[in-house]
Order: structure tokens, then sequence, then C-alpha cells
């Protein structure tokens, strides 16, 4: 079962508020939860068990004579808080009765061998072309002007061109810090996940996944299997960073080659998506 904190933390993947009401508006009526009154009589059945057990003995101290009779059968229990005690079957404790000793507290040596989860940390740039290829940057930053038309030329270049620009946004994990970790890295996949569905609203339906650089958590998180995600269920491409393409020649002359078929993947992808529509 998800707790609040982290249910908070899926919210703000999605990009959804959540609204908590802290205060009564000004005006407002007061809750009549809150005043509700307890009936005079009120069935005994209803009590608490604490309050019913209180309410036994304290009929059976005014219950019992002031002064005990001279001779009692010894079958018979004794009158008193003892006879409410007898009736119970010994479920009270006598009033002289040594305390019961508490249980040991645990040591401070268990409590440190027990495992302390951290979670994932990694930040990406995030962008779909059209709603329908992923682009992820795994970087703090976006990128800059000259990485940005780069790889607008690059897209043109290979025959991939959508029809708004791209515009990236940072997705950070995780969203709220302090929160007990149990899964670390389900709980990252639990996380993008959200993040992706929360676009839906915006029209992103990625069907391929672009990824230039790479980072500590990203192969285990996407699950990367040659070339394909088994956790968003797609191809993947990865090449190098911008920042590498940008400063040297012979690392966009090496890229080149991988880039043949971009154009078939583009336009086959939109032919299946005008027949859908």
């Amino acid at each position: 079962m998800t707790s609040e904190p982290h249910r908070l933390q899926y919210l703000e993947a999605m990009g959804l508020t959540a609204w908590v009401a802290r205060y009564r508006l000004p005006n407002a009526r007061p809750s009549e939860a809150c005043e509700w009154d307890l009936p005079a009589e009120a069935d005994t059945r209803s009590r608490a068990p604490g309050e019913r057990l209180h309410a036994l003995l304290e009929d059976a101290a005014e219950a019992s004579p002031a002064e005990p009779p001279a001779r009692e059968s010894t079958a018979r229990p004794p009158a008193g808080p003892g006879k409410a005690r007898a009736l119970l079957g010994g479920l009270v404790p006598e009033e002289n009765a040594a305390p019961a000793e508490p249980a040991p507290a645990p040591s401070v040596t268990a409590k440190a061998e027990q495992p302390v989860a951290e979670a994932l940390r990694f930040t990406w740039q995030v962008t779909c072309l059209d709603g329908r290829w992923l682009l992820v940057l795994p970087r703090d930053a976006g990128p800059s002007d000259v990485e940005y038309r780069l790889l607008g030329n690059m897209l043109r270049a290979a025959g991939v061109v959508p029809v708004r620009a791209p515009s990236f946004e940072t997705f950070r994990w995780p969203q709220l810090e302090g929160l007990s970790v149990e899964a670390p890295l389900e709980e990252a996949r639990e996380g993008l996940r959200a993040f992706l569905t929360g676009r839906r609203q915006r029209g992103w339906v990625p069907e391929r996944l672009l990824v230039f650089g790479d980072d500590a958590v990203l192969s285990d998180l996407l699950e990367l299997d040659e070339g394909y995600s088994g956790l968003l269920a797609m191809p993947v491409w990865q090449g190098p960073e911008l920042k590498d393409l940008a400063d040297g020649a012979e690392a966009k002359r090496a890229l080149w080659p991988r880039l043949q078929g971009w154009q078939r993947d583009w336009r086959v992808g939109d032919e299946e998506t005008r027949r859908d529509v």
C-alpha cells in the first residue's frame, strides 16, 4: 500500500498539485462532526472495553456490604472488587500483584544491523518530439545554444523534422526528500512512469527513445537490453553527449552512419499515426 508521502511524490512527478486543507475557511460553518453530543444513557455495549471494565468494578464496590458476614462459604467468590476479578476469570491483576516486567528493548546493535536503503538520485532533461519520440539528456542542465542548434541540425539531416521545436524540461528523482525507501530501483521506475503518465495530457505518446549520453542508473532503470527498453517497451537509440559532438568534427562523422534509418522510422510512425486517426 502506498503511503501518503509516496503518493504525493508520484503526484509531483506527474505534474499534479495536491491541495490539503489546513485551516477552516473564514465564515465557514464549523463541522458538525466536532459538535456531536453523547446520549445521556448510552448502551453499555457501545462503550470501550476499558470503560465497561471500570464500570463493572465500581458497581461491584458499591454493591458490597460495609462489613463482610461472619461466615461465608469458601465456594462463594469474595465480595467487592475481588468478586469482579473472580468473575472476570483472573483477567484483572490484583492490586498488590507485582507489575509485569516490561519487554526488553531491542539492542542498539540489532537496530544498527538493519540495512537503510537510499533513494536513487539522478536528473534528466526530457522532451518528446511531436509527442512521438522521447528524447533524454542524462544531465542536470538543458542544452546550451550551441548544443540546441546542433541537435536541430542533426534531426533535420537525419530526416526527422518535428512540427514543434523540442522544449526540454527537468525530471529529477527523488521528487521529495526525506522519505523512507524500501525498493530504490522500483520506486524510481514508478516515479518515471508517473512522470510520463502525467505528460499524456500534453499529447505525449512515445514510441521510440533517443538518449544522448549516459549516467549511473540509466541502463538499470530503463532495463536496456540490445537497443530495447523493457521498462518503456520501446526501441532505444543511445549516442554520445551533445557536448562531445559539439566539440569535435570526428565525433560528428562517426555518428552519421548511426543516424541512417531515422527518416524511415519517422515516416513509418507518422503514417501509422495518421491511419489510427
